[in-house]
């Protein structure tokens, strides 16, 4: 999937907060050392690997796609390239009050670690606080999460 098209199912996905990516905002995560791309038909997750973290950047799914496990097959896709490369521990940021996102990363074992007060702004109202999620890939605590 070019950056492009990325960015135009990206568009289709996040048309609130957070603001949707550009295509050259893909194209440079792409080239980044790390960088992991999983893709399903009407979907995709994107993040890197730094040391022996992980971060989840995104996750898109088609709004005709979605409730079908799609976003938890990303996920998993994510997190199996991640251990590939050296991952011990994942993470990611959601918006407070997606509750969709929240409840498939929960069943996934992502546990809260953290919150960021006013990390995502909108175009028509206040900012929206990130919740901060973790989870364990490898080693001690991750059959725990993976079992949550």
């Amino acid at each position: 999937m070019t950056p492009e098209a990325l960015a135009a199912l990206h568009a289709r996905c996040f048309d609130q907060a957070p603001r949707p990516w550009t295509a050259a905002e893909f194209a440079a995560l792409l080239a980044e050392r790390g960088a992991i791309l999983a893709l399903r038909p009407q979907g995709f997750a994107l993040g890197r690997v730094a040391a022996d973290e992980a971060e989840l950047l995104t996750i898109a799914v088609a709004p005709e796609a979605r409730r079908r496990g799609l976003g938890r097959a990303l996920a998993a896709s994510f997190e199996a390239s991640a251990r590939d490369l050296g991952a011990v521990a994942a993470y990611l940021e959601v918006a407070e009050t997606n509750a969709a996102a929240r409840a498939l990363y929960a069943g996934l074992g992502w546990r809260v670690a953290g919150r960021r007060p006013g990390y995502y702004t909108r175009r028509d109202g206040p900012p929206i606080a990130a919740l901060v999620l973790r989870k364990a890939l490898a080693g001690p605590g991750a059959g725990a999460d993976a079992k949550a």
